[in-house]
Parts: structure tokens; C-alpha cells; sequence
């Protein structure tokens, strides 16, 4: 009798999902070291005979009330959302420890509980005591009717959501849930995949808006396989420095509306709060008459947003010069600092350069560029920028100030926060109406050299 072949193990990185037939000590996909672990294989089941019954539909004949949304009534985490959770949707939230993501779904849950939609939250790194005490902590109508399930076995979870049926459901966090069928430990790629792909399956079946807590890597990251991402609807990123009350719900993806959407939140003891009017809350303590300090109207999503952008120079004492930035990319930095030496003659490569967008609050969009710019020259001169300027606009390496999207709102947001100057692109400048340039000065450029001219004059 022939024996039975024992089938290989197979590893995987656990940082970014990449299969590989041994085990090595760096993950040649994304460069990472002592990532790579042994996989445990699910087990194998009988494919069953396919009996062909399904049929394709006309669009138009496909019935939307079973994809219906939810508002929860909390209108920066609605407007992140496109309009709020949907039915069937499965979105993944992630954030550094303790910014306040459990805070924020525990606050959605209820408010839907207190419209008669019923509502679960399961944990998997609390008690339903610890759970109870924070919600009691938040208030709000509805708590009571919330209901708890303390577990760390997907089989638990399942058969929960299964038999409640619940509208709305939370799973916190998705890494401390575990599937018996596999033998690896929890948060682990192969439980991940597992966990992640029967909990979205049940939530499409049963028609539940299901939120997924993850936890994210020292990079700020959602930990695991980037196939986690893929498999979800909607990925939220919940940004904020802990040592400021404001948080930024940020939608990076969502199949049920515009992506970069963007909520405005403040920590306060009851909870999470939402700013409707984050613009004059991130302006609230702007220095007048500051050098280095220059406003810009960004513009992701649907919402324009006013920052406050400050940079510093100064002179570079111990060895090589300094970059350092918090609330943009450090790379930008580094590419306009070589456009200013070469472009425009301001020598700043040999000093040390600090940059930050204050509040912090984070911009990752080329319209920061010219603002940047602005600021570090205005720092390296000590002459400041007219208080009632604003600056937007891309700077390409051949030292030229390129358009950006969306200007009209970037300019009625400076309006209603009462700016009278604006320095933007030529093309930008060209293409507005009347009615969006009413009441303002355009101050148009072309490159970089006759930005700086024109602001710090």
C-alpha cells in the first residue's frame, strides 16, 4: 500500500502576505526582517458539484434596498463614510492604540440603537464589564440597548451575528479573533485571511453593516496582509497626535462613495465630539505677524480645509543638516529645498529646516507644495506673510507652480474665514468664474522665484 505523501508547510510574511515554499530570514517583497512564519494549512474539503443554477441580471432589474444605508447621525463619521455604513458593507477601521476608535463605534452603535436598529459589539481584548464601564463613561441614548459579546473565537462571533442578526455590528479587534479550524495564533496571516473572509461572507449574506477594528504597525499601517484591505469595502484611518484633542477620520478607500472623504473630531471626557467648522478650530491660535507661518487651503475629499502651515530654519550645528516634519511628507521637503538652492536661489541646504502642520492635523496632497515653500523662505528671511494670505499650489523641479484641483472651494473656504488674498497657480487663476473670484485679490504666479516675490514684498 502506497503511503501517503506529507504535504510540505508553507510560509508566509505576516507583514505583507507574501507565500513562499521555506522559510527565510528577510521577506524579498517588502524588505522586511524576521517576518516570514510557518503557515498552518486549513483543512481541505470536498469541492461539490457545481449545478450551474446561477444567472446573471440586468443592472437595472437589481434590487439597492438590501445595500441600504444607515446614518448613525454623527455627521463627520457620515460624511467619512459617503452618507453613512452600509447594509452588507464591511468596513475596516485602524489607528494607533488609544486615539479613540473604540470610542467612536461605541458612540455609532448608539446612536443607531437609540432608531430602533439593533446593534452588537463583540470584543476580543476587553470584558463586557470593561466594555460597560467605558459606554456608561460616553452615555448617549441608546447605550443600554447595545448588546455585548466578550470572545476571542470566530465560531463564537459567527453564531451570534448569525442568530441576532443584528443591523449593525463591531468587531474589536479583528487580530484577537481566531479561527479552531487553523492551529496558528491569533493575529497571525493565515488567521487573518480566514477570520477576515468569513466575517465579510456573513455580513453579505445576512445583510449587516460590519465594522473591524485593526491594529496598525509602528509605521501606521494596518498590521497584516494587504489582501485585508482588498477584501473590505471601506478603510478608515484615524489619525491624530494623542497630545492634541482633535482626531481626523480619514476614508483612504470606499466602494460606496468618494474616497479622501474626511471627519473632524475632539476628545473630551464623554468622548468623541464632532467640529463642524474644523477650519476655524485649526486657526484658532495661528501667531500673527509669525515668520514661518503660512495658511493653505487644502482640499481632499469633498471638503475644503484651512491649515495653518509653519516652518523653521536655522543655522545647522552638529554636522549635516536637519530635516524634520510632522503632519506632511518629509520627501516633499527635501524636493523643495533642492528646487529653492537651484530654482530660486535661496541657499537652505545647509541648514537644519523643521516643518509642521499645526494641530496636528496631516496633509499628503501637492497643493502644500508652494504653502512650503513660502514658509521655509519666510523663516530663512524673518519677514512674515500677510495675515490675510493664503498660498496653494504644486511646484514642479523646473522651479514652475503647477494647477491643483478644486480651487473654487479652496478659495470660498478662505473667503468665509475672511482671507482677502490669494497666491495660486496662473492656470488656476484663469479658470475661475466671477463669482468665485468676487471679493478677493488673486495674486497669479508662475514659478517658484516670482511666488516668493510676490508674498514676501
Amino acid at each position: 500500500m502506497a503511503k501517503k505523501k506529507a504535504k510540505k508547510p508553507s510560509y508566509a510574511c505576516r507583514a505583507c502576505g507574501a507565500q513562499f515554499a521555506r522559510w527565510m530570514g528577510r521577506c524579498t517583497t517588502c524588505g522586511e526582517w524576521d517576518t516570514i512564519e510557518e503557515q498552518a494549512a486549513a483543512p481541505s474539503t470536498a469541492s461539490k458539484e457545481r449545478t450551474g443554477g446561477a444567472r446573471p441580471m440586468r443592472i437595472g432589474d437589481v434590487s439597492t434596498e438590501d445595500a441600504r444605508r444607515l446614518p448613525t447621525g454623527i455627521g463627520e463619521l457620515d460624511r467619512a463614510l459617503g452618507g453613512g455604513p452600509v447594509r452588507g458593507g464591511v468596513a475596516l477601521l485602524g489607528g494607533d492604540p488609544g486615539i479613540g476608535k473604540s470610542t467612536l463605534l461605541m458612540q455609532a452603535l448608539a446612536a443607531l440603537a437609540a432608531r430602533d436598529e439593533s446593534a452588537v459589539y463583540v470584543t476580543g481584548e476587553e470584558s463586557a464589564s470593561q466594555v460597560a464601564l467605558r459606554a456608561r463613561r460616553i452615555g448617549g441614548a441608546g447605550m443600554e440597548a447595545v448588546r455585548i459579546l466578550a470572545t476571542t473565537e470566530l465560531e463564537d462571533a459567527e453564531a451570534a451575528l448569525s442568530a441576532e442578526k443584528p443591523a449593525v455590528a463591531v468587531i474589536d479587534s479583528i487580530q484577537t479573533l481566531r479561527a479552531a479550524s487553523l492551529s496558528s495564533a491569533p493575529g497571525s496571516v493565515s488567521q487573518l485571511r480566514e477570520v477576515a473572509a468569513r466575517l465579510i461572507d456573513l455580513a453579505k449574506r445576512h445583510g449587516i453593516a460590519l465594522f473591524l477594528i485593526g491594529h496598525v504597525t509602528k509605521e501606521g499601517a494596518i498590521a497584516g496582509p494587504k489582501v485585508l484591505e482588498h477584501l473590505v469595502d471601506t478603510v478608515l484611518s484615524f489619525e491624530g497626535d494623542r497630545s492634541h484633542a482633535f482626531r481626523v477620520l480619514r476614508a483612504t478607500k470606499n466602494r460606496f462613495g468618494p474616497a479622501q472623504e474626511m471627519g473632524v473630531f475632539e476628545m473630551d471626557r464623554e468622548g468623541l465630539r464632532e467640529v463642524p467648522d474644523p477650519s476655524a478650530l485649526f486657526l484658532a491660535e495661528r501667531p500673527e505677524g509669525s515668520a514661518g507661518s503660512v495658511v493653505v487651503p487644502t482640499a481632499e475629499g469633498t471638503r475644503p480645509l484651512l491649515v495653518e502651515l509653519q516652518a523653521l530654519v536655522a543655522p545647522a550645528v552638529y554636522g549635516n543638516a536637519r530635516r524634520v516634519v510632522s503632519g506632511l511628507d518629509g520627501n516633499r521637503l527635501a524636493i523643495l529645498l533642492a528646487v529653492l538652492d537651484r530654482k530660486a536661489q535661496t541657499r537652505v541646504l545647509d541648514r537644519d529646516v523643521f516643518a509642521s502642520v499645526a494641530g496636528g492635523a496631516r496633509v499628503d496632497e501637492r497643493a502644500l507644495d508652494l504653502a512650503l515653500a513660502v514658509a521655509v523662505v519666510s523663516s530663512y528671511r524673518q519677514r512674515a506673510v500677510p495675515a490675510d494670505l493664503v498660498v496653494f499650489g504644486e511646484v514642479g523641479l523646473a522651479g514652475e507652480v503647477r494647477a491643483v484641483p478644486r480651487p473654487g472651494p479652496r478659495i470660498a473656504e478662505a473667503r468665509k474665514l475672511g482671507f482677502r488674498r490669494v497666491l495660486l497657480p496662473k492656470t488656476n487663476a484663469e479658470r475661475l468664474t466671477k463669482k468665485e473670484k468676487k471679493g478677493l485679490t488673486l495674486m497669479p504666479v508662475g514659478t517658484l522665484a516670482e511666488a516668493l516675490e510676490t508674498a514676501l514684498d
